[in-house]
C-alpha cells in the first residue's frame, strides 16, 4: 500500500492519542479493509502510516483497540459512517518531507503533523467549507427561534449552584486590600456594597486594576503605593470617573447604572443585559420589600453558565438545529486575521512574548478586548494574556516594584503560573479549528473559566481568529 503508483499521492495519517493497536480505514479502503498503523520510534503513543492515494476527497476513521474513533482536532463531517475525518489530496507533495519531527509529543495532533500534512489539512479545511451545504435563512431563523424560546422560558435561578460562595466588597475598602482579595480568591470581578445606602452600587473588575496599574506607571503620577493603602474603592472611582464606571455625554459625567437581575428573570433578559452593557457578569440579587431587609447576593451570572444550560438542553437534539452543525468559519461572527487580498489591516490584537506589559495593558484598554493572543515570529499561538491576569501582580506586592515598560508579557505570565513553559498552556489556551462545528465551539466555551477560544491552523497553531462568548450570543440572538 505504500508503493507510490502513477497518479497516486503519498499521504501520512497520524493518531497521537495512544492505544494498543491502531488501524486506518476509510473511503479509500471501501471501509472494509483495515490498514495497520505503527508506533513512531521514541513516541509510543503516536501511531502513523503513509498511504498512496489518488487525488481527491477522502473520508477516514481510526480503529483503536477495536473501537471506531475520529480525531476531533482534524476536519470532520457527519457521513454515512457516523462522524468521519476528511482530507483532500490534490497535488503531489514532497515525499521526503513526510517525516515526523523528533520533537513531536503525544499531546495533540496539531503538535505532531508534518508540513506536508499541514498543507493537506489546510486545503481540506477550505474545501470542506466550500463543499458543505449552506444553511437556508429559514433554517437559520428556526434554529435561532428555538434557542431564543429556550432562554425566554428558563429563569436565572436555574444558574444557581447547589453550594458555593459569592464575594462582595465594601466600597470603603482600600484599593490595595481589594486587589489582594481578588488575587487570593482567584476571581476577577466582585460586586460593591455600600452600607450607608444599603444596596449594591457597582462592580470592581480586573479592568479597574489595569487602569490603576497604568496610573501608577505614569511618569509623575500622583498615585503612589502608599495611597493604595488609604484610597478606598469609592474614592478611586469618584476621582477617576473618566476611567472607571462612568461615561461622558455632552460634557457631563453620567454614572452607569448597576446592572443586576432577579432570580425570576428569564435567561434571555439576563443575557441581553450582559451583552448590551458590555459587562462580564450580572449579580443575581433578591430583596423582599415587605420586611425592608438588605438585598441578598445569590450569584454572579455569566454567559458561560447560560451557554452551559443551552448546550445541556440541546445536546441530544443538536441534529434538529441545523445551525449547530455548520463550521464556524462559515458563520458571520468572531474576529479574524484578514485573508490575502483583504485590506492590509489587522483587526485581531496580537503581541509577541517580549512585548512590554505596558503594551499589553494599553492594548486591552484601547482595543476594548478582554484577551490578547501571544504568538511567536510565525504567529503561532504560545499563550493568552487576559485582563484577569493583572491580579497576579498582587502576589508578594509585585506591583510595588515593577516597571510596566521593562517587564515583558512572558515575565508577567510567569508570575501567575510557575513553573511556566510555552507549550504547557492547555488550561489557558483553549483552541479550535475553523472547520469545527458551532456545536463543538459552544461546548468548549461552556466549560468553567473559558471565555473565548482561539482559532488556530492545524499543525502550525498559527492564529486565525478568536471567538468569544459574546460573539456566540450576539449571533444567536440577533
Amino acid at each position: 500500500m505504500d508503493g507510490a503508483g502513477k497518479g497516486l499521492t503519498p499521504a501520512r495519517f497520524v493518531w497521537p492519542y495512544g492505544g494498543r493497536s491502531v488501524y486506518l480505514s476509510g473511503s479509500f479502503t471501501g471501509w472494509s479493509e483495515h490498514w495497520p498503523m505503527t508506533p513512531v520510534e521514541g513516541c509510543p503513543t503516536v501511531f502513523q502510516t503513509i498511504c498512496s492515494l489518488p487525488p481527491g476527497y477522502h473520508q477516514y476513521k481510526f480503529i483503536v483497540d477495536g473501537e471506531w474513533r475520529h480525531d476531533e482536532h482534524q476536519p470532520f463531517v457527519t457521513g454515512n459512517y457516523g462522524i468521519v475525518n476528511t482530507v483532500l489530496l490534490n497535488r503531489e507533495p514532497d515525499y521526503n518531507s513526510a517525516v515526523l519531527s523528533p520533537h513531536a509529543t503525544s499531546g495533540s495532533s496539531m503538535d505532531v503533523d508534518n508540513e506536508t500534512f499541514q498543507r493537506v489539512v489546510r486545503v481540506s479545511d477550505s474545501t470542506l467549507h466550500e463543499s458543505l451545504p449552506k444553511i437556508s435563512e429559514t433554517d437559520l431563523e428556526a434554529s435561532r427561534q428555538r434557542i431564543s424560546s429556550f432562554l425566554s422560558t428558563h429563569m436565572a435561578y436555574e444558574l444557581l449552584p447547589e453550594s458555593g460562595k459569592v464575594i462582595a466588597l465594601d466600597v470603603d475598602l482600600p484599593v490595595k486590600q481589594a486587589f489582594h482579595i481578588l488575587y487570593e480568591q482567584g476571581i476577577s470581578t466582585a460586586p460593591l456594597w455600600d452600607f450607608s445606602k444599603g444596596q449594591f452600587v457597582g462592580v470592581l473588575s480586573a479592568l479597574d486594576f489595569i487602569l490603576i496599574m497604568r496610573e501608577l506607571g505614569k511618569h509623575g503620577s500622583n498615585l503612589t503605593e502608599e495611597e493604595l493603602e488609604t484610597t478606598t474603592i469609592s474614592a478611586w472611582k469618584q476621582a477617576k470617573p473618566y476611567l472607571t464606571n462612568q461615561t461622558m455625554e455632552h460634557g457631563k459625567i453620567l454614572s452607569k447604572r448597576l446592572v443586576q437581575a432577579g432570580p425570576d428573570e428569564n435567561l434571555k433578559n439576563v443575557t441581553l443585559k450582559i451583552l448590551q452593557n458590555r459587562v462580564a457578569t450580572v449579580p443575581i440579587t433578591h430583596s423582599s420589600s415587605d420586611d425592608g431587609s438588605y438585598p441578598q447576593l445569590l450569584y454572579l451570572a455569566s454567559l458561560s453558565e447560560v451557554l452551559k444550560l443551552v448546550c445541556r438542553y440541546f445536546r441530544h437534539s443538536a441534529s434538529s438545529l441545523p445551525i449547530l452543525q455548520l463550521p464556524v468559519c462559515s458563520l458571520p461572527f468572531g474576529t479574524w486575521v484578514p485573508k490575502i487580498g483583504e485590506p492590509n489591516r489587522q483587526p485581531l490584537a496580537i503581541l509577541k512574548p517580549n512585548s512590554s506589559l505596558s503594551a499589553a495593558l494599553n492594548l486591552l484598554v484601547q482595543a476594548e478586548v478582554s484577551s490578547i493572543p501571544i504568538v511567536d515570529d510565525n504567529d503561532s499561538l504560545l499563550d493568552v494574556y487576559s485582563r484577569s491576569d493583572i491580579t497576579a501582580l498582587a502576589k508578594d506586592k509585585i506591583y510595588t516594584h515593577i516597571n510596566l515598560e521593562e517587564m515583558t508579557i512572558h515575565q508577567a505570565l510567569q508570575l501567575g503560573q510557575e513553573p511556566y513553559a510555552y507549550g504547557a498552556t492547555g488550561q489557558r489556551c483553549h483552541m479550535c479549528l475553523r472547520s469545527d462545528s458551532l456545536h463543538k465551539v459552544m461546548e468548549r466555551l461552556a466549560k468553567p473559566g473559558v471565555r473565548r477560544v482561539v482559532i488556530v491552523e492545524a499543525g502550525s497553531k498559527r492564529v486565525e481568529g478568536i471567538i468569544s462568548l459574546g460573539d456566540i450570543f450576539r449571533f444567536l440572538l440577533s
